[in-house]
């Protein structure tokens, strides 16, 4: 896995890096409070007197660099899976190249092939600690799994031929490799070097037969003797080959497809499934023809003939039991005439057939036995079937086939991931009080018997704070996980589509709905761990305010609507053909309709829409279980026939008891506590008189008519940044056309294009511009007018334009006025302005220290102690970072898509500026704590990772490390504290990413272990065996068959050998510990042992070389012995 580590590079920079796109500018972009253009401008500081020189900031660039940790949930697009019996371990493959190792719960690995080609199948090398992977361009590799990253230790490619099946004899150091030609090769796992050992098909096959048998599907020895190879090719034909005489023992033909072959564990017998649904067991005493025949889902024709034909049966397993009947397993096979039926795994056993229906289609599936010994009852105890979108495992052992409940976090996708939030170090007791209110929704029929798949070893490492991800979904509902020690875990789900009436189709009437399929999908998430308080906003323009309770409640469920559509008048403008760099209401509506499926505009019967919400809200009491419930519903309405905006923006504050959302039209503010609107404001009136571009309001209103747009109007505009991170991504039928990296950079130029006419030195491009949305917004006590001289609450509201305004908010002197007295709010008249749509929002003491919001302490609403419920509310504010007061002056942090600045306030002056980028913009950025310090976070949308020291934003770190391939990245990457971040990496999977130092150096005792030392269980009758099947004798018959000395060397232009990056030395440094000291102790053995073995084989080789030259002269001189010298 590679490390970027740009020490000493970075730190200290204070000017811009040429031709940089991530670092530095010159420029602070003007606009009002902005200070001198340098990253660090001379002259003063306002008249607060800066302390600038006094704030020593900690971090530096030795405390950055960036690796990822671990990735979660289901392999996306699966494509093989392999099973170790003996180190109890699971390896799935994927389309993408990919590899996911599972052992026990917090021993999960993941590794990637560098070519991205499809993994076509794996196998362990039993209790080795290696896995092959052949892969679909033709390559095999070899991986080490004895260190904690596994790494390939050879790579063979093969030039010639296509590979379609492996094979490797339990024990053996050769692996049989079947191709699409017919041939079958052999490779030594050591050296990873063809032998000149082949099997052509032309050899295999009868000389009388004129078709080409096909590519070989199957391949396997015989559990009766280790000499004999079972090839079976697609077009029917198995020949059992003598791999001693280099001939075939028996051919068995069949006119339907081979698709699978498995052995009875005698070795008298085998079993094919075909494409006609058929099943036929094979005796090797009579090959002519089948010793039975089977269609098990076929219907069975009253005249006697053959049963119908079915689909084809993929896979079977047959798995023999001592004191039972044997286990006949496959997958597929149904009748053609129930199209509707899912797909399925069948287990017979006896006369009993049980169907287990799946939700998605099969991938693969291996039976789990007690044995990895070929020749000895099977015992199967479970099957692990692997499907395109899930992991599951029957207990075999119960006669109603019960699946295990799964320990991995691999329902991440149950419906498609929207958003995601990541929140470490946070209050301790939260993981078990969410874990509390979830386990009591946790399913049952689950097998009692422990998950089978437990090999591996893992310790909670050295990082103990609690960590928390919260995913919201296309279907309204939002997880919980504990992410702590880099494992993920479910604590509690909550659907948030309860709250709403179910949309009942078929009516004829008009639906209010802007969104059609997934109405329910969430956008935005914001939580305050401190107070418990939860807020959502949803793709239908409403938010949602959850409060916690350990306590069910029945409740109406109190709800508001508002108004919040602003449009101003039209500018006649010389400039046509310049695209105004908003979408505006026309042109926004066709967005949703991009990412969201279909949308409903202006009501064509009736009336116009106006004032109604989008969706319905529950008017009857509601059964709320324990965990988050609905205190306030608040719903965007259509407006004079055109529909609500989506939210671009949400904060919430449980101190002041107010939610704040915005969209492209403007701002709301609403008390949750008194359930009331307390501002519906356009974007426009917010500034008064201070409108840097003094636009006017349109009168009368005119009613616009939606156009057809197209997809680059989706995103051309920086504004669209929060809005598109925010968008549902929520169709899986294909529909999310933002997915295609081709899209996205079109994107992408279209954003950049548009931004540069917007920020052209003339403001004529922003006059005409009739939507300024609302992209960041942050409750704070800080200094809302120039030169206050004490801190109020306020409300920062950050705008597409990269204008920033502070909303004062005066809140009633007391508790009980609280309750009554209304919560007074107005525009300050405050406006700072940065280049690009503003991010996020920070604040600073004069200290340095990060100023956290006031929050309101947990208390349960529905607590059943009376003191509980009269408790005052106990409000936290802030706490100076050192013993004397606040100090007269904070520093404000504000970071837009483009640059970053630091204000000192009250005196507004900005003190910093930093240009983060000329080429690009950010798509997240967030102030978050490192090594009791803190700093600025940001992600580009050209993939580079940057942090910068605060207040000073001094370059630490830029890596371009991401490459945003796709929307879901910009959707879904956030930071968090103690250095860490994720992103959901495909569909299906988070990835989790650190850029603390600290933490990829402590990376290794984090990770578990896939390799720990075994005993490789004995084998029964072992003296009976060997003398009967050949036993171990057998694997020097393959050295001497497959051996450079009798096989000769294989053509070099078949196959290319390329050694690999994971050689014994990176083993060598890779575990620690006591494992690792055994895992190196045991290497140590093998490789003696190994070199012992073949000096024992060069001494043999010597001995028998000398005894028959011995013999020969003996020969040669008793010939001659008594002929004259003439009879020469």
């Amino acid at each position: 896995m590679k490390k970027f580590n740009f020490r000493k590079v970075l730190d200290g920079l204070t000017a811009s890096s040429p031709g940089g796109s991530s670092s530095g500018g010159s420029s602070s972009g003007g606009g009002i409070g902005a200070g001198s253009g340098s990253v660090h401008p001379g002259g003063t500081a306002g008249a607060a007197g800066t302390p600038r020189d006094e704030i020593q900031e900690i971090l530096s660039s030795d405390y950055f660099q960036i690796c990822k940790t671990v990735r979660h949930g289901f392999p996306y697009l699966p494509t093989a899976l392999a099973f170790d019996p003996v180190q109890k371990i699971l390896a799935v493959g994927t389309r993408t190249g990919a590899i996911r190792i599972l052992g026990r719960p917090g021993v999960d690995c993941y590794c990637q092939h560098e070519s991205g080609a499809a993994v076509l199948q794996l196998q362990f090398l039993i209790n080795e600690g290696a896995l092959v992977s052949a892969s679909a361009d033709d390559t095999l590799h070899l991986w080490n799994l004895r260190q904690k990253r596994p790494a390939i230790l050879h790579s063979l490619k093969f030039n010639r031929e296509r590979i379609t099946y492996c094979h490797l004899p339990f024990q053996s150091k050769w692996l049989y490799v079947g191709t699409e030609r017919g041939n079958t090769h052999i490779v030594n796992i050591e050296s990873f070097i063809l032998s000149g050992y082949v099997i052509m098909w032309n050899k295999a096959i009868e000389l009388s037969t004129k078709t080409h048998p096909g590519p070989v599907v199957h391949l396997s020895d015989s559990p009766r003797d280790e000499g004999k190879l079972l090839i079976g090719y697609e077009n029917g034909t198995v020949v059992l080959w003598d791999l001693r005489s280099k001939r075939a023992d028996l051919r068995v033909y069949y006119d339907e497809a081979i698709h699978s072959v498995d052995w009875h564990h005698e070795g008298k017998q085998f079993m094919c499934s075909h494409s006609d649904g058929s099943l036929t067991l094979w005796n090797l005493k009579s090959p002519s023809r089948p010793f039975q025949i089977t269609i098990p889902h076929g219907k069975i024709q009253r005249d006697g003939k053959k049963p119908e034909s079915c689909k084809p049966i993929l896979k079977v397993e047959y798995k023999t039991c001592k004191s039972s009947e044997p286990f006949i397993i496959f997958s597929g096979g149904l009748s053609y005439d129930k199209a509707c039926r899912r797909p399925s795994l069948t287990i017979m056993h006896g006369k009993a057939i049980t169907v287990l229906e799946m939700d998605h289609p099969i991938v693969d599936f291996l039976t789990l036995c007690e044995t990895p010994y070929p020749n000895e009852f099977q015992e199967p105890y479970a099957v692990v079937v692997l499907l395109e979108k899930d992991l599951i495992v029957v207990d075999l052992t119960q006669s109603n086939f019960p699946i295990f409940e799964n320990p991995y976090p691999i329902d991440i996708h149950e419906s498609p991931v929207t958003c995601t939030e990541y929140f470490a170090d946070c209050p301790p007791d939260l993981i078990p009080v969410l874990y509390s209110v979830g386990a009591k929704h946790k399913k049952q029929g689950y097998s009692n018997k422990e998950w089978p798949i437990s090999g591996g070893a893992w310790n909670l490492g050295t990082q103990t704070y609690p960590e928390i991800i919260i995913t919201g979904h296309a279907d309204g509902s939002i997880k919980f996980w504990d992410a702590s020690a880099i494992t993920l875990q479910m604590l509690y789900k909550l659907k948030t589509s309860k709250v709403f009436e179910k949309q009942k189709l078929g009516e004829g009437k008009p639906t209010a709905e802007i969104v059609e399929e997934d109405p329910f999908a969430i956008q935005m998430m914001y939580w305050c761990p401190e107070s418990r308080i939860f807020c959502v906003a949803g793709v239908s323009a409403y938010v949602i305010v959850y409060r916690f309770s350990k306590h069910e409640v029945n409740t109406e469920i109190v709800s508001l609507e508002v108004r919040l559509q602003y449009d101003v008048e039209d500018i006649i403008t010389p400039e046509p053909e310049i695209i105004p760099p908003f979408p505006d209401a026309s042109s926004q509506l066709p967005s949703l309709k991009s990412l969201s499926g279909s949308t409903n505009t202006v009501a064509c019967e009736g009336t116009m829409k106006d004032s109604i919400p989008c969706l319905s809200v529950k008017t009857r009491p509601v059964r709320m279980p324990p965990g988050y419930q609905a205190e306030l519903v608040i719903q965007l309405v259509w407006v004079d026939g055109e529909p609500p905006q989506q939210i671009t923006s949400l904060a919430v504050n449980s101190a002041y008891g107010l939610v704040a959302f915005g969209n492209c039209n403007g701002l709301a503010v609403v008390d949750f506590m008194q359930k009331t609107v307390l501002l519906s404001m356009g974007t426009i009136d917010l500034y008064g008189s201070s409108d840097p571009y003094q636009r006017q309001p349109r009168s009368p209103r005119k009613n616009k008519q939606p156009s057809p747009t197209g997809l680059t109007e989706l995103t051309d505009s920086p504004v669209s940044l929060e809005l598109e991170r925010c968008k549902s991504p929520t169709s899986v039928k294909g529909s999310r056309k933002l997915s295609l990296p081709t899209d996205l950079k079109t994107d992408l130029e279209n954003r950049e294009n548009t931004f540069s006419r917007s920020r052209s030195s003339s403001v004529s491009s922003i006059d005409k511009e009739s939507k300024e949305a609302i992209t960041a917004l942050y409750f704070m006590e800080t200094f809302s007018r120039k030169n206050d001289s004490t801190v109020s609450p306020c409300l920062w509201v950050g705008t597409g334009l990269g204008m920033v305004l502070i909303i004062s908010l005066n809140l009633p002197a007391t508790e009980e006025l609280r309750q009554t007295e209304p919560v007074m709010v107005s525009p300050s008249g405050t406006v700072l302005t940065l280049k690009g749509a503003v991010l996020t929002f920070s604040c600073l003491d004069c200290m340095g220290a990060l100023i956290h919001p006031p929050y309101e302490v947990w208390r349960d609403p529905n607590s059943i102690d009376d003191s509980e419920k009269t408790r005052k509310r106990k409000l936290v504010m802030y706490s100076p970072s050192s013993s004397q007061d606040m100090g007269d002056h904070q520093f404000a942090v504000i970071c837009s898509e483009k640059q970053a600045k630091v204000f000192s306030l009250p005196s507004q002056t900005c003190l910093y500026v930093h240009n983060i980028t000329e080429t690009s913009f950010l798509l997240r950025a967030d102030v978050v704590t490192l090594c009791n310090s803190i700093c600025l976070a940001c992600f580009c949308a050209n993939g580079h990772i940057m942090t910068m020291s605060l207040p000073s934003l001094r370059p630490m770190l830029d890596v371009n490390y991401l490459p945003v391939t796709d929307m879901r990245i910009a959707r879904t990457f956030c930071f968090t504290n103690e250095g860490q971040a994720l992103y959901l990496s495909s569909p299906t999977e988070i990835q989790r990413l650190t850029y603390s130092q600290e933490m990829c150096d402590n990376l290794q005792d984090m990770l578990g272990d896939l390799f720990t030392p075994v005993e490789t269980p004995e084998a029964q009758n072992r003296g009976f065996l060997k003398g009967l099947f050949g036993g171990s004798g057998q694997t020097f018959d393959r050295e001497e068959l497959f051996g450079e000395a009798s096989a000769g060397k294989a053509s070099r232009s078949l196959a290319q050998h390329i050694p690999g990056s994971g050689g014994i030395e990176g083993m060598k440094g890779a575990a620690g510990g006591v494992i690792g000291d055994l895992a190196r102790a045991r290497l140590a053995l093998d490789e003696r042992g190994q070199r012992l073995g073949e000096l024992d084989e060069k001494t043999a080789s010597m001995m028998a070389s000398a005894e028959a030259f011995s013999k020969h002269a003996h020969e040669l001189m008793l010939k001659y012995k008594d002929k004259k010298w003439y009879q020469f």
